[in-house]
């Protein structure tokens, strides 16, 4: 009989989260099953014995999977079997990775595979909330090396209240979102998007959740205890030799620095300097010394590097490329650079350059969300490229990875609260990355920011971005925030924390944060400088273009949205679609329809006003109601020795009898000159009320004869 061990976490609201160890995946290093509600997700973790030689950084690979089982669903497609991870699954891997990652020690280089599987869900507790919490707490009972635990949670402001780990239907009511993962002493990680909030309003939320997060650690802890696993393998990832170490210092050192402090703006002019330091330290060796202690060397000379720019920051205030701690990078931006799609820019900080479009689509290019647990469809959409030529690499480009879509999506969250609501299109934003040393990410939101409004998409509020970063030594009270970091500052330092907004409020952050001890007054200071610099770059962008432009570009589709009675959403399309089809044969317009709020929603889409005009009016034909007593423009359809059948509104024929076309006499049609074809005016004079049919007149509408 197996006795597991299982801990339960008592939340303030109720609820509870169980852990579970010792039944489920024994043979892994560390494995938990973590329940809340009726959702369950197993995270196991496995780690090499040792370090691949030569490996000097962290291999750790996070996988995030959701079995469509666990909502009794099939998956889709043809092979009915899960395939390649969702864009939701990678978000969910990124964040717990990122949580994760700065945990290891830095000398701990073996091979660690963090797998999480959601085996059941319920539709209510959302999962991806759940998971950081799972992974470490499979960590905390396994014997791998970790400075954990840590807890991530979702933070949700609804009706200004906070509320922890929200479920779906709560969230949708939230004007905050964000995602925070901490150790008990300190926030680690922060992602989300929100409503224009403000500096003091985020840093209140960071704190409620860090107190949630308190609770999740501290019963990983007494699970590490029961379990017994409190002491962790020993490892021997790395061979120093102290000697050399010095040796590199002494030599390296001054000359680092004076690289460093002498401003040079080309990263790569820069980093040949920094290497030819390095390279003139090895020519005093042999190639059979340098066999044994290149790579030694190498790490030794990026830790002096590393020094010489931290302390050249905290010593002196000037920045690699010569700027002080608040300066923003030189910005030129442009719009309408490509006359193809419906809107484009170009966005270039310093050595930073996007290059985005804007398509405007129809509700026929909605993307379509079929997850286990999402379903919808997306009406804006952003994609982002990082091509390996933008940072001078050769090497192939292959498919889009998990930093792609992680980029992306924060661009996403940062502009989509913007677009209005009732907005007609759909809108996709594509970003390529053509040049790269440091805020892409944020390059991306504001060059996504002036290709919407070159192309007339009427957003709210223009928003800009920037990455902020800080250099701070541990057991020193000097500090350093850094505004728009580059590249070797986000390498090098200790935080990178993005921010985005408007001129009144935040629309999404993203941080990382490398070292113990950041106080939340520092965090303050990040975010205030944050805005300045926010201000900064929205100045320039405004500059640029000040508002969406009134006009959509030629090439453009028009859109029309029109509302009709539900009971009429079937004449609209027909048997088999035949009259929707028809209308969109003769018109060229496209029609789409859909019940929303129990009346019908028509999207009209052209490239022309005339056609659009057109599919309205025999849109409004259908669906209008015939009355005695109106006059309609009809075509006649037949000709019959009786009279004539003319239709008078789309798909409704009336009977013009031959009496009824003319004040004088007629024997045939033919007398009044009417043929198959003609559109002429009538009047409906009646309705069968047995039979529905319509009798229409004509001669009603010309002069009546005087009586001779």
């Amino acid at each position: 009989m197996i006795n597991p061990i299982v801990k339960t976490i008592e939340l303030g609201d109720g609820r509870t989260i169980t852990l579970e160890t010792g039944k489920l995946a024994k043979q892994a290093d560390g494995s938990v099953m973590l329940r809340m509600g009726n959702t369950m997700l197993l995270a196991t973790v496995c780690a090499a014995k040792d370090a691949v030689p030569g490996t000097d950084f962290m291999p750790l690979q996070v996988e995030y999977k959701e079995k469509f089982a666990a909502f009794g669903r099939f998956p889709g497609g043809f092979t009915k079997r899960e395939g390649r991870a969702s864009d939701y699954e990678i978000l969910t891997c990124r964040l717990v990775d990122r949580a994760l990652r700065p945990l290891f020690p830095d000398n701990y280089h073996a091979e660690v595979y963090v797998n999480i599987i959601l085996f059941s869900a319920d539709g209510v507790d959302m999962p991806d909330a759940l998971a950081g919490l799972a992974a470490s707490a499979a960590l905390a009972v396994s014997d791998i090396p970790f400075n954990g635990p840590i807890s991530e949670v979702r933070v949700a402001r609804i009706d200004g209240k906070f509320v922890i780990n929200p479920t779906f239907d709560q969230l949708e009511q939230a004007d905050m979102d964000i995602m925070v993962a901490a150790t008990y002493e300190n926030i680690m990680m922060v992602e989300g998007e929100m409503s224009e909030v403000s500096e003091a309003e985020l840093l209140e939320a960071m704190k409620v959740a860090h107190e949630a997060i308190k609770v999740h650690c501290k019963a990983q802890m007494e699970l590490t205890e029961m379990v017994g696993k409190t002491v962790k393998r020993e490892y021997c990832h790395e061979e120093n030799d102290e000697e050399l170490r010095k040796a590199v210092h002494d030599a390296c050192y001054d000359k680092s620095y004076a690289i460093a402090a002498s401003g040079n703006r080309n990263k790569h002019e820069r980093q040949d300097a920094f290497d030819a330091i390095r390279d003139e330290f090895k020519a005093q060796f042999s190639e059979e010394e340098l066999e044994e202690k290149g790579a030694l060397i190498d790490r030794y000379y990026h830790d002096v590097e590393k020094e010489a720019m931290r302390r050249c920051i905290l010593d002196e205030g000037k920045r690699l490329d010569g700027r002080k701690t608040t300066e923003i990078r030189p910005i030129w931006c442009e719009v309408g650079y490509l006359p193809g799609p419906h809107g484009s820019a170009i966005f270039t900080r310093g050595e930073t350059q996007s290059l985005t479009s804007v398509t405007l689509g129809t509700k026929l290019d909605e993307k379509i969300i079929d997850d286990v647990l999402a379903h919808g469809k997306e009406r804006f959409l952003l994609h982002y490229n990082f091509p390996p030529f933008s940072t001078g690499e050769a090497k192939a480009q292959r498919g889009v990875g998990r930093r792609e879509i992680g980029h992306g999506n924060l661009a996403h969250r940062a502009l989509k609260r913007m677009i209005p609501e009732d907005y007609p299109y759909v809108v996709r934003v594509v970003s390529d990355i053509l040049e790269s040393n440091g805020s892409s990410s944020m390059a991306t939101v504001c060059a996504g920011t002036l290709a919407l409004m070159d192309a007339g998409v009427k957003i709210k509020k223009p928003v800009s971005g920037i990455a902020m970063g800080l250099i701070k030594n541990a057991g020193e009270e000097k500090y350093a925030v850094l505004s728009d970091i580059l590249g070797d500052e986000d390498h090098l330092g200790d935080m990178d924390f993005k921010v985005t907004g408007t001129k009144d409020g935040i629309t999404a952050t993203q941080m990382d944060i490398k070292v113990d001890g950041l106080s939340y007054e520092i965090l303050e200071r990040a975010l205030n400088q944050a805005k300045e610099g926010r201000m900064h770059i929205l100045g320039k962008i405004e500059e640029t273009i000040s508002e969406p432009r009134t006009e959509l570009k030629d090439h453009a589709p028009r859109i029309e949205t029109m509302t009709i009675p539900k009971e009429f959403i079937g004449a609209v399309i027909g048997p088999g679609g035949k009259i929707i089809q028809g209308m969109q044969e003769e018109t060229g317009a496209t029609i789409t329809i859909e019940e929303i709020d129990n009346v019908g929603r028509i999207e009209i889409s052209g490239t022309n006003k005339k056609s659009i005009d057109d599919a309205i009016r025999l849109i409004k034909g259908i669906v209008a109601v015939p009355e005695v007593g109106e006059v309609y423009k009809g075509k006649v359809r037949s000709i019959m020795p009786y009279g004539a059948f003319v239709e008078f509104l789309p798909g409704k024929d009336g009977l013009l009898h031959i009496s009824e076309i003319d004040w004088k006499r007629l024997e045939t049609v033919e007398e009044a000159s009417i043929k198959e074809g003609d559109e002429i005016e009538v009047k409906l004079i009646d309705i069968d009320p047995k039979t529905g049919k319509f009798k229409l007149s004509r001669k009603v509408l010309l002069p009546r004869p005087e009586k001779k």
